[in-house]
């Protein structure tokens, strides 16, 4: 693929297609509390210099780069367990809590996909540090997991490529947290949906 996608822009499809679109076709970025603690937590985290404690080297704010699946981007920290092969593992920071949706499941095995391409090697498991609950995530990056990530990388690239914006999802609460609300205005567009499937729906009753 010509066109690398971020690979945080796996978490924002994953989350709502309509604002992936609104970021990467449309351009479009405004920023809440959640969004602005995110990115001063992610800046701490760069910042932090290399280190290796016990056998393990702690790589910070690591490039990137898969072209079998057209990715890019930085992760927050690469572990790497030395030995005879060297165990990998990708670490991602968030500001919030452990969920039990897969977003910043795909986001870390998108990550765990690049290491594997360019490492030559295999990624057995990941972790996400959540900053709200002082909690680390174990996870095993498997099959499953992999599979729906490719699915993921796949659809987006895709409607990346059609440069179109679709419909609000119908979760309404992920809007309530989301910073382009104002923007994407959801319970508009929800509204208009609704009244066109209502109209065609008559429509298709009217010719019996």
């Amino acid at each position: 693929m010509d066109d690398l996608l971020p690979i945080s822009a796996l978490q924002h499809y994953a989350y709502c297609p309509r604002q992936f679109a609104l970021i990467h076709v449309e351009q479009v970025w405004a920023e809440n509390r959640f969004t602005a603690e995110g990115r001063v937590l992610h800046q701490r985290v760069d910042s932090g210099e290399s280190e290796t404690r016990n056998g393990v080297r702690y790589e910070r704010s690591v490039e990137l780069l898969s072209r079998d699946h057209g990715l890019t981007g930085k992760m927050d920290l690469l572990e790497v367990e030395q030995g005879l092969p060297a165990i990998y593992r990708p670490v991602e920071y968030k500001r919030g809590k452990p969920k039990v949706q897969d977003w910043d499941r795909i986001q870390l095995c998108a990550q765990a996909l690049c290491i594997e391409e360019m490492k030559e090697t295999s990624v057995a498991e990941g972790a996400i540090w959540y900053w709200e609950k002082r909690h680390r995530e174990t996870v095993a990056i498997d099959q499953p997991l992999k599979e729906q990530t490719m699915l993921c990388i796949q659809a987006a690239h895709q409607l990346l490529d059609e440069g179109r914006t679709p419909a609000p999802i119908d979760d309404a609460k992920r809007c309530r947290a989301c910073s382009l609300a104002e923007t994407c205005q959801p319970q508009r567009f929800r509204k208009d949906a609704s009244e066109r499937y209502i109209k065609e729906l008559f429509q298709q009753c009217s010719g019996f």
